[in-house]
């Protein structure tokens, strides 16, 4: 199947299935998520011990994977975000997104002129190196660029609409747990005022054309938050994924083995 690239996956309806990357640096990962089937994947600097060098060292794992990548920067500073970009994300996700004015400033910050005012450095990183008439270089990666709001707080939920209407921002994200907290309901996803909160946010999506995301710990959540309207599934973190994995097989291997030792001749006494 065709690699599909992030621009075309958002504002479809469709399902995108990813996954968080926020501990585990290695050369395979790009490949590793590839093959089981992932469409995209969140590399972390917000709650991560990522740093600027290894997000660049990870985006090449992934480019040799073709796996398109959305990287989560830690503010919506302009050396955050035109950085990330420099280092070839072809996505970026902006924590804390309050009010439609600082969507727009995001949107300035990761667009090169006239949409915006991004720094212009050629043949590095995002442009993999290659040599181009540069007018064709700054709108190619104008288009290519893909922002991702995240909707965090009350304040972004009743700016949900004008977040959505900007032309540039491509996905509102839920971060469900600041969302709750923000709420004064920690955690509490079943709460009313949660979940009304959500549904706020993806009409404000529908109305205007725009992908709505979210993590999920499982698949009946995710399930679950499709049919409500999600389209950007993110499946848990490499983390969990392992954790969980590994909680399960071992706890399942001492139910039975248990209170049976070999002896030195390897027969079980």
């Amino acid at each position: 199947m065709a690699q599909r690239t992030l621009r075309e996956m958002v504002g479809t309806r469709h399902a995108k299935v990813g996954t968080f990357v926020i501990e585990f640096c290695t050369p395979g990962i790009g490949q590793i998520l590839k093959s089981a089937g992932s469409d995209y994947a969140v590399l972390d600097m917000e709650h991560s011990g990522f740093g600027i060098d290894t997000v660049k060292q990870m985006l090449r794992y992934m480019e040799a994977g073709e796996m398109p990548t959305i990287v989560r920067v830690p503010s919506h500073n302009y050396h955050h975000v035109a950085r990330a970009l420099d280092m070839g994300a072809e996505g970026i996700m902006l924590p804390m997104v309050g009010s439609a004015e600082e969507a727009r400033a995001i949107v300035a910050h990761a667009k090169y002129p006239p949409e915006g005012h991004r720094g212009v450095a050629l043949q590095v990183a995002h442009d993999r190196y290659q040599p181009g008439p540069v007018l064709e270089k700054l709108r190619y990666a104008n288009r290519r660029t893909t922002i991702f709001a995240q909707i965090e707080t009350r304040s972004s939920v009743n700016e949900a609409e004008a977040i959505a209407a900007l032309d540039g921002i491509d996905c509102l994200w839920i971060g469900q747990f600041d969302l709750s907290a923000s709420l004064g309901i920690a955690g509490q996803f079943d709460h009313a005022t949660y979940l009304a909160a959500e549904a706020t946010v993806q009409r404000a999506c529908a109305k205007h054309g725009k992908s709505f995301g979210r993590l999920v710990p499982d698949v009946t959540t995710g399930i679950a938050k499709y049919k409500a309207g999600f389209d950007f599934i993110c499946y848990s973190g490499d983390v969990w994924v392992l954790q969980a994995a590994m909680a399960e097989g071992i706890g399942a291997l001492r139910k039975v083995c248990k209170g049976r030792a070999p002896t030195r001749g390897g027969r079980v006494a």
